[in-house]
């Protein structure tokens, strides 16, 4: 029989979705056929697979890990909170409703059947499974309805690998306590601890892990240093984490309140400083600004005029300071948004008037599909773009009413260039179009621009970092 593995963690952002991409390198690496797996994820930061299916962007990054395309398997279910204690549920790649949390609970039974049957299928299909897990593992009063830890973990029986954050402090009490709270029968599925984010000598833990072994009865399977690496961030938690670079160039990546696909903007980070800046807060110090997606452009359109950011946003584009809106941004950035109902209020709502082009939200339905697009010669970073591919994710319909085209077939924007609109997600991940942009904004403050490279695979050093940290003599066993 195949064996796979099921990593859950002590608390949300404890590091599950790194372990398991380093686990996935690391199995293909020795010729090991591996698929990642995530029942259940909440995100914004989304992906969509070459079939035009929508699923988490760590599920994405792990199959990458795995050298697999990723698929609709392989993560399930994905929840896209839209504000109110609602969220858009997408199943199998699709959206499936909208539905308050009191609602989705009542869809457990069925979901986890979609859960498991995804998970049986990619097992079938690879052989084994890393599976992650979702938040806490020991949320004792979300038993009954735990799809993604508890109930899974029940339905699957896979061995169970704990992951715990030190860096957020009583790592003792989060594994003792863990493991304690488990159910009978899920406590025995636990094999072992990863220690994770640890600052300094690891030497220096050395008699906490006796402790740990010794009062978990499990062994602790290694300790992970606090590493910083090149993947693209899962949620929303990550923004806090996220430090500046000391960079010349400024660019502000408006902090919205329901802010999607923010890691869109994160290859710009090597070589400028990128600040998400909270609504309100002045942008007269930037050199560009970014209005990112967002799962909902109405109610984030309405907070961007009353915290004076729309106001703010204007005034950099008559000081000549280039402004770029991706998909929800660039809905933003027109003239009006229409809204029948489908995605909030319906009614028309006035954009911040940049890009002559007019979005209607009319129906529930969603265009996901990756792309590939010509940039139109137009303006100093439009005309240095060329081909570049990414991914569209979105409601609404947007026509143009003056603007002229970004893309071939696609986007909007000023007659100079410095203003445009797009639903192309991943853009800034196109060598080209990172340079074009950070070309042009280095030259206007007379430096010149020369890009950092990327020295190596970071799914390689994951893979070699995990190595040489964890005892795989101990983890390899699972899959023979």
């Amino acid at each position: 029989m195949h064996m796979s593995l099921m990593v859950l963690g002590t608390s949300s952002h404890a590091g599950k979705s790194t372990v398991v991409a380093a686990l996935c390198r690391v199995l293909a690496n020795r010729g090991t056929s591996v698929a990642p797996f995530k029942s259940q994820n909440m995100s914004l930061n989304s992906y969509v697979t070459r079939d035009g299916c929508e699923i988490g962007i760590a599920q994405a990054m792990q199959a990458f890990a795995a050298r697999l395309e990723p698929m609709p398997e392989m993560n399930p279910i994905l929840l896209k909170p839209k504000g109110d204690a609602i969220s858009q549920v997408v199943l199998m790649g699709h959206p499936y409703r909208d539905v308050p949390a009191r609602e989705y609970y009542l869809e457990t039974e069925f979901l986890l059947e979609k859960a498991v049957s995804a998970a049986r299928a990619l097992e079938e299909r690879f052989g084994h499974l890393v599976v992650e897990g979702a938040g806490g593992a020991a949320e004792v009063n979300l038993y009954p309805r735990d799809i993604a830890n508890v109930l899974l973990a029940r339905a699957l029986q896979y061995p169970v690998i704990l992951v715990a954050d030190i860096e957020r402090g009583g790592v003792f009490a989060q594994v003792y306590g863990t493991i304690t709270l488990l159910p009978d029968d899920i406590r025995p599925l636990v094999k072992g601890v990863i220690i994770n984010k640890f600052r300094g000598d690891p030497e220096i833990f050395s008699q906490g892990i006796k402790i740990i072994e010794e009062i978990c009865g499990v062994p602790v399977l290694g300790v992970l240093p606090f590493i910083s690496m090149d993947l693209p961030s899962e949620d929303s938690l990550s923004i806090g984490e996220k430090q500046s670079m000391d960079h010349p160039v400024r660019i502000a990546v408006i902090r919205l309140p329901r802010i999607s696909n923010f890691c869109d903007f994160e290859k710009l980070e090597r070589d400028a400083r990128v600040d998400y800046v909270p609504l309100g807060a002045p942008l007269a110090d930037y050199d560009c600004i970014i209005v990112p997606g967002t799962k909902n452009t109405v109610d984030d359109l309405a907070q961007v005029w009353k915290s004076g950011t729309a106001d703010e946003i204007r005034q950099a584009w008559g000081r000549g300071i280039p402004i770029i809106g991706i998909c929800g941004g660039y809905q933003m950035l027109g003239l009006e948004v229409i809204d029948s109902g489908v995605e909030s209020c319906e009614g028309s709502h006035p954009g911040i008037g940049i890009l002559e082009v007019v979005t209607r939200f009319d129906r529930y339905e969603k265009k996901t599909k990756q792309v590939t697009l010509e940039a139109r010669p137009i303006g100093p970073v439009l005309s240095s773009m060329g081909k570049v591919s990414g991914y569209e994710i979105h409601m609404g319909k947007t026509e143009r009413v003056g603007a002229v085209e970004a893309f071939v077939g696609e986007g909007a924007a000023t007659r100079d260039g410095l203003v445009f609109g797009t639903y192309l997600h991943g853009l800034f991940s196109n060598p080209r179009a990172a340079d074009a942009l950070l070309s042009f904004l280095y030259s206007l403050k007379g430096l010149c621009y020369r890009p950092s490279l990327q020295e190596s695979d970071p799914y390689e050093d994951l893979a070699a970092n995990f190595e040489r940290h964890v005892r795989m003599d101990l983890i390899l066993p699972f899959f023979e």
